[in-house]
C-alpha cells in the first residue's frame, strides 16, 4: 500500500466503504484533466452527448456514461492526452415545461438539476475533465450563439420569411421538419399541424450535397443505419423542372419531376391546397369555387405531412376552374387543390401521371380523371402488366415508351435524356436536382433559449446586435407568464423588447422569438476546448489540436436532428476559416435503450428501475460492468435479463486476488508460472483489439477468464508468491479500470501502486502469445469423434494423415469407405464416408 493512498480494509470486498475511500480522493486529484499544449502525447477526444437537465441520471445514462467512459479510460491507459468534457444542454422544452408545472423560474430549477447530476456523474466515476464544464443557458455560453448567428446572417445563411410551418398545438411553437416523428411533435408526442408565420431558418440546403456526399467518408467509422437515414433525410433526386403555361395568368409554374419521359401520360395537374399558388389559382374563380377551397384549405391544416403522404388516405380535393398547358403536345390539363401534395417539395405543384403514380391514380379514380398509359410495363416472364385504368394499379417500372409520339420505343434513361434536352431548346424546361431536405427553422415562441440577436427597425428593417453588445440576454422569468400561447412570451417584457437601432439609433423592438436548442448543441464540442475563452466561441489553435472528435458516443434517436445540424455547422465554420475539417465526428458509437420486462421504462408501466436504488444495493461498479457485459453496446439491453448481482460476487472475486497477492512491487515475473503468464499476456494483447472493435462485452468475459485462472494459480498451482500471479491480478487491476473504477483502485492501492487509470497498458511480451498447440476437432459425418492436439502451424495434408492415422477415427469408420476428407487446418477435419 501507498503512503498517499486512503487506508484499505482488506478483510473483505465492501463497495460501500470503497466508494467512499476513493470518490473524495479523486475529486481532490482530478487525475482526467486534459493537457495543455505542452503535453507532446498524441490527443484523443472522446465525447458523450451531453444530457438535458431535467432530473437526476436515470438507466439510460448509466449505458451511455459507462460505455463512453471506457473509450476514454483505455485511450487513458495506452498513453495518450485525452479529452473528456462534460456540459449540459440546458435550454428548450423540457426544462421550461417542467418550470412552468412546478411554478418554478427555470433558471433555478436548471441549475438545481446540473448540481444534482454533477454529484451523481461524480459517484458514477465518469472520467470527465471537470475543468471543462459548460451549460448552455448561461449567457457565456448563448453569447457565442448568437455571435455565430451573426456570422451567418452576415453571409445569407441565417435569414427570415414567411411559410407554412409544422405547428405543436400542445407546446404552442414552431418545428423543424425533422423534429416531427410520425406526424407527432417528438417531444410531446401531439398531433403536427401547419400554420403560417414569418420565421428564421438557416440556409442548410446550400449545402445539401456536401452533407450527402462526404458521408462516404464516414461509412466505415458510422453506424450504416444512421448513414442510411441521413441519406434518406436529404433525399437528393435527379430530374428535369418543366414550364407549364397556365390559362389566364402571366407567369407560367415550374413543375419538378423525377421522370419528364412520362410528360405525354399527365391528365391533370394538382397544386398543394395551403401552397400560395393555390390560394391565388383559388382568388380568380368563382365565388363557389373559393368557398369550397377556403374551407377545405382549413380542413388541411389539421393534417400532419405523413397523414398527407399516407397511400391508405382518400383522396380529396377542390378543382379551380383552371386549366394548365402540357408543354409537349399542347393538352389542357384540369388544376385541382389536394392535400397530398406538399407545399415545400419541388414547386409545390406537380404534374399528375395516373397509370404510373399510385396516389394519382387514386385521385383520378376518386374524380372521374383520365388515365393514360406511356409505359409499357411486363412482368418477370415478358407479358404485359394489367391497364392501371381497369385493375387501379398503377405500373410503377422503368417500361418502355408507348403512346409518347417520337419517344415510343425508347428506354427509361434514353427518353429522359431526349425529353429534357428538347425542353430546354424550347425553354420549356431543364435537368434539375431535387432534395428532401429543406431549411432548417430555429426560430421558437417559448421563453427558454438563446434570444435572437436582431431589432427591427420601421427605418432600417432588420439589424444585428453589434458583437459588442452581445450577449442579449433573457429578461429575468419573474412577472412573465410563461405558459405556450402561439406568442413567445417574451414579447410581454415591454422594456426588453423596447430598444434602439444600432444602426440610427432610432426606436426599434428585439426579436422575440429564441433558437431551437439545437443549435446550442450544434457546436458545442468546440466551446468544450476553451471554455473561459470571451474573445470568441472558441480557439482556432485549440480546435486544430484536438478536432474533430475521434470517437462520439450517444443514441441512435439522433440520427437526423442533432449530428445533421453538427455537421452543417461544422461546414459552415469551415467555410469561414474557423476550423481547418468538415466533419465534426470522426467515429461514432450508438447505444442501445435500458428497457425492463420488454418495454421502455416508465411509471405509467409500473416498471421503472431507479439508478440511484440500483447504485444503492449493488454499487457503481456492479452496476457499470452489468452494462459492459450485457451485450454488444448497439443492443438494447432488459434490465430482467442481467444480473448486477452477479457481477458484484464477480468483482469481490476480482478484488481478493489482489488481497491474496504475496509479493513485492517489481517482481521479475519472468521466472514465474508459464502457464498462468501465457493466459495473461494473450487477455492484454486480445482487450487492447477488442475494445477497439467495440467488444465491451466480450473483453469483460475474457476478464473473469483471467481472474479464474489466477485464483486457481493460488489456490493449487504455484501460490499467491509466484510473480506471475502480481503480473496477472496488476493485469485485471487494469482490465478492470475501464468498467469498475472503485475495485480496480482499491486492488491498484493493495498492489502497491498508486492512480490505476494512468497506470499504462501493460507490456505485452510476443513471445508469450504462440500456443504451442491447439485442438484439432475430427469429425465423421458432422458428428465429433476425437480430438487431436497439434502444432497451430500444421498444414492440411499432415492433418488429414493425422486423423486418419487415430486409432478412434479407424474405429468409428469400422471399414468404411472414405468419399472426401474436408480439412480446415489447424482446427478442423471432417470425414465423409460413401
Amino acid at each position: 500500500m501507498t503512503s498517499a493512498s486512503p487506508e484499505t480494509d482488506v478483510s473483505r470486498y465492501d463497495f460501500r466503504a470503497i466508494e467512499e475511500r476513493w470518490l473524495p480522493e479523486w475529486r481532490r486529484t482530478q487525475p482526467f484533466r486534459a493537457a495543455g499544449p505542452e503535453d507532446d502525447r498524441p490527443t484523443k477526444y472522446v465525447l458523450d452527448m451531453f444530457p438535458y437537465p431535467s432530473g437526476d441520471l436515470h438507466m439510460g445514462h448509466a449505458e451511455a456514461y459507462a460505455l463512453g467512459d471506457v473509450i476514454a479510460r483505455y485511450w487513458f491507459q495506452r498513453g495518450y492526452n485525452v479529452m473528456h468534457p462534460i456540459g449540459w444542454d440546458s435550454f428548450g422544452l423540457p426544462a421550461e415545461n417542467a418550470a412552468i408545472t412546478r411554478g418554478l423560474d427555470p433558471r433555478g430549477w436548471t441549475e438545481d438539476n446540473i448540481a444534482q447530476q454533477r454529484a451523481s456523474m461524480e459517484r458514477y466515476a465518469c472520467s470527465f475533465d471537470w475543468d471543462r464544464v459548460l451549460a448552455t443557458h448561461r449567457p457565456d455560453y448563448y453569447r457565442w450563439n448568437q455571435w455565430l448567428f451573426t456570422r451567418m446572417h452576415e453571409r445569407g445563411l441565417a435569414y427570415r420569411k414567411h411559410s407554412n410551418v409544422n405547428w405543436c398545438p400542445k407546446d404552442q411553437t414552431v418545428l423543424a421538419n425533422e423534429q416531427v416523428v410520425g406526424g407527432l411533435c417528438e417531444r410531446c408526442d401531439t398531433p403536427v399541424t401547419k400554420k403560417k408565420l414569418n420565421q428564421w431558418y438557416f440556409k442548410v440546403t446550400d449545402y445539401a450535397d456536401r452533407l450527402l456526399d462526404d458521408l462516404d467518408g464516414l461509412q466505415e467509422t458510422w453506424p450504416s443505419k444512421v448513414i442510411a437515414m441521413q441519406r434518406n433525410w436529404i433525399g437528393r433526386s435527379a430530374g428535369a423542372d418543366v414550364t407549364f403555361r397556365i390559362e389566364g395568368r402571366d407567369e407560367p409554374v415550374d413543375i419538378y419531376t423525377t421522370r419528364p419521359d412520362t410528360l405525354h401520360g399527365a391528365t391533370f395537374m394538382v397544386v398543394a391546397a395551403d401552397s400560395d399558388l393555390a390560394a391565388e389559382l383559388a382568388a380568380s374563380a368563382d365565388a363557389g369555387v373559393r368557398r369550397d377551397f377556403e374551407a377545405y384549405v382549413e380542413s388541411v391544416r389539421s393534417s400532419s405531412d405523413i397523414d398527407r403522404l399516407s397511400t391508405e388516405r382518400p383522396k380529396t380535393g377542390v378543382f379551380l376552374d383552371m386549366y394548365a398547358i402540357n408543354p409537349v403536345n399542347g393538352e389542357r390539363l384540369p388544376i385541382w387543390a389536394s392535400d397530398y401534395v406538399l407545399a415545400d417539395y419541388g414547386h409545390g405543384v406537380i404534374m399528375a401521371v395516373p397509370a404510373h403514380d399510385q396516389r394519382d391514380l387514386d385521385f383520378a379514380r376518386a374524380m372521374d380523371l383520365p388515365v393514360r398509359a406511356v409505359l409499357d410495363c411486363r412482368d418477370e416472364e415478358g407479358q404485359p402488366l394489367p391497364d392501371p385504368a381497369i385493375s387501379g394499379i398503377a405500373t410503377t417500372g422503368d417500361g418502355t415508351l408507348v403512346n409518347s409520339g417520337d419517344l415510343d420505343g425508347m428506354a427509361k434513361e434514353e427518353a429522359i435524356a431526349a425529353i429534357t434536352a428538347r425542353l430546354g431548346a424550347d425553354g420549356l424546361g431543364r435537368a434539375s436536382t431535387n432534395y428532401r431536405l429543406r431549411d432548417w427553422l430555429i426560430s421558437r415562441q417559448r421563453y427558454w433559449g438563446t434570444p435572437i440577436p436582431i431589432v427591427h427597425c420601421e427605418s432600417c428593417g432588420e439589424v444585428a446586435v453589434p458583437d459588442d453588445q452581445l450577449p442579449v440576454e433573457l429578461p429575468p422569468a419573474e412577472g412573465l407568464d410563461l405558459k405556450p400561447k402561439g406568442t413567445s412570451p417574451l414579447g410581454a417584457a415591454t422594456e426588453w423588447v423596447t430598444t434602439t437601432c444600432p444602426t440610427c439609433e432610432g426606436p426599434a423592438t428585439r426579436d422575440t422569438d429564441t433558437m431551437d436548442t439545437f443549435v446550442d448543441s450544434s457546436w458545442y464540442f468546440l466551446r468544450f476546448l476553451s471554455p473561459g475563452k470571451t474573445d470568441g466561441p472558441f480557439d482556432p489553435s485549440e480546435a486544430a489540436r484536438w478536432a474533430p472528435i475521434d470517437q462520439y458516443v450517444g443514441g441512435v434517436t439522433h440520427a437526423i436532428l442533432h449530428l445533421l445540424y453538427a455537421r452543417f455547422f461544422t461546414k459552415a465554420l469551415h467555410d469561414m476559416g474557423m476550423v481547418d475539417f468538415e466533419e465534426p465526428f470522426s467515429a461514432l458509437l450508438n447505444q442501445g435503450m435500458v428497457q425492463m420486462d420488454g418495454s421502455a421504462m416508465s411509471k405509467s408501466r409500473g416498471n421503472l428501475v431507479r439508478l440511484s436504488e440500483q447504485l444503492d444495493e449493488y454499487g457503481v461498479d456492479a452496476i457499470r460492468l452489468t452494462m459492459a457485459f450485457a451485450g454488444p453496446p448497439e443492443d438494447d439491453i432488459d434490465w430482467a435479463d442481467v444480473s448486477p448481482a452477479g457481477s458484484a460476487k464477480f468483482l469481490a472475486r476480482a478484488w481478493r486476488l489482489a488481497r491474496d497477492v504475496d509479493s513485492q512491487p517489481g517482481a521479475d515475473a519472468s521466472a514465474g508460472d508459464a502457464a498462468l503468464r501465457a493466459v495473461t499476456h494473450r487477455t492484454l494483447h486480445d482487450c487492447g483489439t477488442l475494445v477497439e472493435g467495440f467488444r465491451f462485452n466480450v473483453v469483460v468475459a475474457r476478464v473473469m477468464e483471467l481472474v479464474n485462472a489466477t485464483r486457481k494459480a493460488i489456490d493449487s498451482g504455484p501460490g499467491a508468491g509466484d510473480p506471475a500471479v502480481r503480473e496477472a491480478a496488476e493485469a485485471v487491476a487494469v482490465l478492470l479500470s475501464l468498467f469498475a473504477p472503485y475495485c480496480s483502485e482499491d486492488m491498484w492501492s493493495m498492489l502497491g501502486h498508486d492512480n490505476v487509470a494512468r497506470a499504462g497498458w501493460p507490456a505485452v511480451d510476443e513471445s508469450l502469445l504462440v500456443e504451442e498447440t491447439v485442438t484439432a476437432v475430427v469429425q465423421i459425418k458432422g458428428k465429433v469423434r476425437d480430438r487431436l492436439e497439434v502444432a497451430p502451424d500444421i498444414g492440411e495434408d499432415a492433418l488429414r494423415e493425422a486423423a486418419l492415422a487415430s486409432a478412434t477415427v479407424q474405429r468409428a469408420l469400422d471399414g468404411a469407405e472414405i468419399r472426401t476428407v474436408i480439412v480446415r487446418a489447424p482446427r478442423l477435419v471432417n470425414i465423409v464416408p460413401k
